[in-house]
């Protein structure tokens, strides 16, 4: 009997690891933002974002440094290129989406200071699986130059001579 509760107990602990396994994971590469002038009111997030091993979407994003954080698309309209706000944006399962100039960003408005490039900006991204479960992934996204392109941090812009 002892042996029937010992395996019982094994067997829940292997369903519990596979199940943790198995959950929703986000891996977020090159978070940056772009670096603002002062009286400057709103600026952009940018980053590449793979949802693993199952669908994932983004569906809010926050910063304990700016007042207002939405999730954007800048697309094309009647040949007029238009930005809006978008409800969530969709992670398929091994697909990296970048969030980009010109395509889908953060929307970061209401500053009340300065960006300065080489600094750090808190972000908090929730995400949401098809059960509707939420999880919340915290990054650091450095603050770019504004004339710094996208995949490149500060210090690569300016050795590349991107020096303005």
């Amino acid at each position: 009997m002892m042996m029937t509760k010992t395996r019982l107990a094994l067997l829940a602990l292997a369903t519990a690891l596979c199940s943790l396994a198995a959950e929703a994971q986000v891996h977020v590469q090159d978070a940056w933002v772009r670096a603002t002038v002062a009286q400057q009111k709103a600026t952009g997030a940018f980053m590449k974002l793979t949802a693993t091993p199952s669908d994932l979407r983004l569906v809010s994003a926050s910063s304990t440094a700016v007042p207002m954080v939405e999730v954007h698309e800048m697309a094309m309209e009647d040949n007029v290129m238009k930005m809006r706000q978008i409800q969530a944006l969709e992670l398929p399962a091994g697909k990296t989406v970048e969030l980009k100039p010109g395509g889908y960003h953060l929307m970061l408005m209401g500053l009340t200071q300065a960006l300065p490039a080489g600094s750090k900006l808190p972000l908090s991204l929730v995400f949401e699986d098809k059960t509707g479960k939420r999880k919340t992934v915290e990054i650091n996204a450095e603050v770019r130059a504004i004339h710094a392109a996208a995949g490149k941090s500060t210090e690569a812009a300016e050795a590349a001579g991107h020096k303005h």
